[in-house]
């Protein structure tokens, strides 16, 4: 079913959702550096751009290893994504005191909004993507060789959608693009409404 703005937006906004279904297709190189140059321009505090991404596309060697860093239940339908993306957030900051780096309390909202890029420029070249908190995490530092400074935040598939027959009984009623809940039950003028308040 279309989605529906209750406001203007631009139909991207509309277009893009996170299917697990993908067709397995080659993605040029070139797309996926397109995808993560959008991310580059990302707004960060201070300028510190905090994100870092680390990526293979399907038929690379290293496609085998981002693959294997998943959890069993992403592993169950992401090895039909035409490439696979960690993003990874600095949490420290250098160069504002001399006596070394200090903690970030942005840097995950910044690597949030590179994410966010990213998944809307998939969605114009005619792709989709899919972020996944599900990782080994415990693996993922010592496997792709991340200084420990750096938070693993997800890991997102990317490919052109395919037939949702390939997945799992129980994904295949998910495999829809989902609503969103009013702009009144999530923005509020001045302040948060009373039965809010009340109910915290």
């Amino acid at each position: 079913m279309p989605r529906t703005a209750d406001h203007p937006v631009d139909d991207l906004f509309l277009k893009r959702w996170s299917p697990r279904a993908f067709d397995g297709s080659e993605m040029p190189d070139t797309d996926l550096k397109t995808v993560l140059e959008a991310a580059r321009w990302a707004p960060s505090a201070f300028n510190v751009q905090p994100w870092r991404f680390v990526y293979a596309r399907r038929g690379e060697p290293a496609f085998d290893t981002l693959f294997g860093l998943l959890d069993d239940f992403n592993q169950g339908w992401a090895g039909s994504a035409s490439a696979l993306v960690f993003l990874f957030s600095d949490t420290l900051v250098d160069g504002v005191r001399e006596g070394g780096p200090v903690p970030s309390v942005f840097h995950a909202f910044d690597a949030g909004g590179a994410w966010a890029q990213a998944a809307l420029q998939a969605t114009s070249l005619g792709y989709h993507s899919h972020a996944m908190a599900g990782l080994r995490r415990d693996d993922i530092h010592q496997a792709l060789g991340v200084p420990e400074r750096f938070k693993a935040e997800i890991a997102f598939a990317i490919g052109r959608q395919g037939d949702k027959a390939q997945l799992a009984d129980d994904l295949k009623s998910q495999e829809t693009p989902s609503g969103r809940k009013p702009l009144s039950d999530i923005a509020f003028s001045g302040r948060f409404p009373a039965r809010l308040s009340e109910a915290a």
